[in-house]
């Protein structure tokens, strides 16, 4: 009986996913899941801005790193689609032309939800150890949690655990304070009866 092997999952697969798909390849495995529900892209959204305005822009802080929404990344073997990451432009000047960044970031934000939890800490966050990504973020729209971590020699070590309405200072961004409760899913107040 011939013993038949499972092909590997290339770029092509991905490039194939359909649109409305968000696909990874994680040590030789395809993953694709749908594009993140409000709260989640909520969170990324206003993280993105508070963190791009101050450290992409220099608006309000000190500049001097590139932030990505959603970059894909090729760490070889891997393709991976953080919620967030960034560069220091020491290391990375400008933005690539290519479709993919191939450099490890200096830092990456999983935002997490119900059906990638656990895919972004039993898989993700062990490929972005042995990329050498020193600073690492889960963030977590329904807990309303900010998880922040630290790469020491070949693991993350567990910094601290933000929430609700904390105002933070995390690294590597400690040089403005982030208001957590921005980042939670939004309620609408009903404008009062005139």
């Amino acid at each position: 009986m011939a013993d038949t092997a499972r092909r590997k999952p290339t770029y092509e697969d991905v490039l194939a996913a359909p649109e409305h798909l968000v696909a990874e390849i994680i040590d030789g495995e395809l993953y694709t899941h749908p594009r993140p529900a409000a709260p989640h892209a909520e969170a990324a959204s206003v993280l993105g801005m508070d963190i791009g305005s101050a450290f992409h822009r220099g608006r309000g802080g000190p500049g001097g790193w590139i932030i990505l929404v959603e970059p894909e990344l090729h760490l070889d073997p891997n393709i991976l689609v953080p919620d967030l990451a960034g560069w220091r432009r020491e290391r990375l000047p400008e933005v690539p032309k290519e479709a993919f960044i191939t450099l490890a970031p200096d830092w990456v934000c999983e935002v997490l939800s119900p059906g990638t939890a656990l895919l972004d800490r039993r898989r993700k966050m062990p490929i972005y150890a042995r990329e050498r990504v020193p600073h690492l973020w889960l963030v977590d729209p329904i807990v309303r949690s900010l998880e922040v971590y630290l790469l020491e020699r070949e693991r993350y070590v567990h910094l601290g655990t933000f929430g609700e309405n904390e105002r933070v200072r995390a690294v590597p961004f400690d040089a403005i304070e982030l208001e957590l409760e921005a980042l939670w899913p939004s309620t609408v107040t009903p404008l009062p009866d005139i």
